[in-house]
């Protein structure tokens, strides 16, 4: 995978997608190029209105490119069973779980669940487990392709407290969401192994790309030193978003990819062309991954009975 770039996407004729927060940063880069390469792809957006504008600018930068938005709010699982629900496509073979927050002050999603752990796991938990039936019908080449981050190294997941209620803090918080982005993946891998499944799960982190997810907390909260410091960041430090897509896009698209794969930059960096990358052991726990997979089940209600336990 040296060097690969974005024009080593195969043809995705005949395919059809899934992005989550898909109007900016990473997620648009990765619906864009999935379209490019013939895919259809449905840019799942909390917001209609910037997920149309995405589209627009898709279609302008990708003559012919089949594009369609859907509203998903992840921090309300009356919104992700609405979304299933409606899901008009004949098919579905990539669903790339990408949307997320970072380093927000305390909030709860609509469920009452901490908003990072809320939107980054057990959203996209519940939205996987709804779509699985259209991910499993699909057969040989079918994905779901989770993001991740290096910063899942700083942080363990606690079972006694997932929504962090005896001490909240926004980073600590930031990481175990992301270890349990890659928990899921985890323990999803083992069980389509178990069932002889024709699907595969793998996650991807993009290193330190430059989104508009450094700066969307200060900016709610109003910290305009923290917001400029993070804008120098992203323009002095991190990759393109262009860059920071291409290890989801390898994850969701080329040949030689297995269960439970983990693409970054290389060595945990921030920046760099995809390749396979190291994970904390907390990260590949068979008990912590079944552990929270039997406590999402409790929280979302979503279960996956198309699969082996």
């Amino acid at each position: 995978m040296k060097g690969w770039t974005a024009s080593d996407i195969p043809d995705q004729t005949g395919r059809t997608a899934v992005v989550t927060g898909a109007n900016s940063g990473i997620g648009y880069i990765t619906a864009r190029e999935l379209a490019r390469h013939g895919a259809q792809v449905v840019l799942a957006c909390r917001s209609e209105a910037r997920g149309a504008g995405a589209a627009e600018r898709i279609r302008a930068q990708a003559p012919g490119a089949d594009v369609r938005v859907a509203p998903l709010d992840l921090a309300d699982l009356t919104s992700v069973r609405a979304f299933a629900a409606e899901y008009k496509g004949d098919r579905l073979d990539l669903l790339i779980n990408n949307a997320g927050v970072m380093a927000l002050p305390h909030r709860r999603t609509v469920d009452g669940f901490e908003m990072q752990f809320g939107v980054n796991h057990l959203g996209h938990f519940a939205l996987t487990g709804l779509l699985l039936p259209k991910l499993l019908e699909a057969g040989p080449g079918a994905r779901v392709v989770s993001l991740s981050s290096f910063m899942h190294m700083l942080g363990t997941v606690d079972p006694r407290d997932l929504n962090m209620e005896r001490k909240y803090g926004r980073w600590a918080a930031y990481a175990r969401s992301k270890t349990a982005n890659l928990l899921f993946i985890h323990e999803l891998s083992r069980r389509l192994r178990a069932c002889d499944a024709q699907l595969t799960a793998a996650a991807a982190h993009p290193g330190y790309a430059s989104t508009n997810l450094q700066t969307a907390a200060p900016r709610m909260e109003g910290r305009r030193g923290t917001q400029r410091f993070m804008e120098i960041g992203n323009r002095f430090f991190a990759q393109t978003p262009d860059n920071g897509a291409l290890p989801t896009l390898y994850a969701a698209t080329a040949p030689a990819v297995h269960q439970d794969d983990f693409f970054g930059p290389p060595f945990q960096m921030w920046r760099g062309t995809p390749t396979r990358s190291a994970r904390a052991k907390w990260a590949r726990d068979d008990k912590a991954g079944r552990g929270l997979w039997a406590a999402s089940e409790r929280l979302t209600g979503v279960r996956y009975d198309a699969l082996a336990g």
